[in-house]
């Protein structure tokens, strides 16, 4: 998961999908329920209305990375947004465009305690 970054103030909304090597945060976890507690951490240190990009990807390392994952890093992934009262929106992008699945969890959910995070 990269963090986005939102570089058009003319829409809000829009929200760039850089590359691991090029993302403020980047997060490798094992399982897709693990990303939540690292969106959680990530609004402690960069806001708490922020965008992230997830995919899957076989990989187990941050540090090497295979080429063509960095490559073909891309917004056709799922787009996961935090909202006021801790919600997450999440859209899913894979295949066919934006496909919203008008999802929202709540970031605090206790069944995501226990979940350990590994960002970086």
């Amino acid at each position: 998961m990269t963090l986005a970054e939102r570089t058009r103030p003319d829409a809000p909304a829009y929200a760039e999908c850089p590359a691991p090597g090029d993302a403020r945060a980047v997060a490798l976890v094992e399982d897709c329920a693990e990303l939540f507690p690292v969106l959680r951490s990530w609004r402690g240190q960069f806001g708490s209305e922020l965008t992230a990009w997830a995919a899957q990807v076989e990989a187990d390392d941050l540090e090497r990375l295979p080429r063509h994952l960095i490559d073909g890093w891309g917004p056709d992934a799922l787009r996961l947004d935090t909202l006021p009262g801790g919600y997450v929106l999440v859209s899913d992008y894979r295949e066919h465009g934006p496909r919203s699945s008008h999802m929202q969890l709540r970031a605090q959910c206790p069944a995501l305690e226990g979940v350990q995070e590994r960002n970086t």
